[in-house]
């Protein structure tokens, strides 16, 4: 068995439970190592019908946890998967689609489009629950268009309107517009890494950034700008800058060779350098985004104040978001 990835939309609880609880029964049964990551009232619901038996079989993983950002969920994927090895992995999961923010949902329905590819070897069989009733028509669309079977009544079928990377694989031109909330702070990109490094590890503290994220600036950062020094232009900027609930960081080569906007995600990309390098940047940052044009490459990365969103959302009694 090599990766699997199914999709499943319903518009009742009854057939979601119907669903997941066979699964993971099927899973029990064949002995492999089952997983629910799904929503907490939706997973005690669903764990109250299995016998206890089965409930001891199955592996409850914090879907927030899991589902941290789209880099991180797909490098956790694949340490499941490994950890197991070689028996199969049984993963019921529930996606997060946050239909408040264009280009995070973006990018994980891109991070879905990619997982055929970046976990081919595994043997995981993914099941991806989505609720029809959060879901908009274009955002069902894109769902239909990245998962290759998807889970009617007579069971899993091939999903003729499956895209699979091409549904998200064209670069744009720029990236999603942001406003800014302060200065912009520009550094250059020089031969000198360890310097960028202790400038930007200064100019992450000046502009406000957790302590505990500074590292992941500097790494993301250290890694793109040796990129640009190895395989593009050789010289380049970083652009770092307060939006309302994030910081961000713009790091701009001037050839504009990367292309790709699903680079990073794909196991073959780490066997190039700056494949490997997208690998580790995707992770330590929240979001990332690929723009250009023939005049230049742009790589955003986005840092979610999750402290901040949850601060103000507790002020006006609105529900907290997701915890990184």
């Amino acid at each position: 068995m090599t990766f699997q990835h199914q999709g499943l939309l319903f518009g009742r609880e009854r057939r979601f439970h119907e669903v997941a609880r066979q699964r993971l029964r099927s899973a029990v049964r064949e002995n492999a190592h089952a997983v629910l990551a799904v929503r907490a009232d939706r997973a005690e619901a669903l764990l109250a019908g299995l016998a206890p038996a089965e409930r001891a079989h199955v592996r409850v993983a914090d879907r927030d946890s899991l589902y941290d950002a789209p880099g991180r969920a797909l490098a956790a994927l694949h340490r499941l998967a490994l950890t197991h090895a070689p028996g199969p992995v049984v993963l019921v999961a529930e996606p997060p689609l946050p239909l408040s923010s264009e280009t995070e949902l973006r990018e994980w329905h891109r991070l879905e489009s990619v997982l055929c590819t970046a976990l081919a070897p595994q043997r995981l069989r993914l099941l991806c629950a989505h609720d029809e009733r959060d879901l908009t028509p274009r955002t069902r669309s894109a769902v239909v268009a990245t998962h290759p079977v998807l889970l009617g009544p007579a069971g899993p079928l091939p999903n003729p309107r499956y895209r699979g990377t091409a549904a998200f694989g064209a670069r744009p031109v720029a990236p999603d517009p942001l406003p800014v909330a302060g200065a912009v702070h520009r550094l250059d990109i020089g031969m000198s890494l360890p310097r960028l490094r202790g400038d930007l590890a200064a100019l992450g503290e000046d502009v406000g950034f957790p302590p505990e994220r500074i590292d992941s600036l500097v790494v993301a950062v250290n890694e793109l700008a040796a990129n640009v020094l190895e395989h593009g232009a050789g010289k380049g900027t970083v652009q770092v800058w307060r939006a309302p609930d994030r910081w961000v960081c713009d790091v701009f080569d001037e050839r504009g060779g990367l292309r790709d906007p699903l680079a990073g995600y794909r196991p073959a990309d780490s066997l190039r350098a700056r494949g490997y390098g997208l690998w580790i940047t995707r992770q330590s940052c929240d979001f990332l985004e690929i723009s250009g044009s023939g005049e230049g490459s742009l790589v955003r990365l986005h840092f979610v104040d999750r402290i901040g969103a949850r601060r103000a959302a507790e002020e006006a009694g609105r529900p907290a978001p997701l915890s990184p």
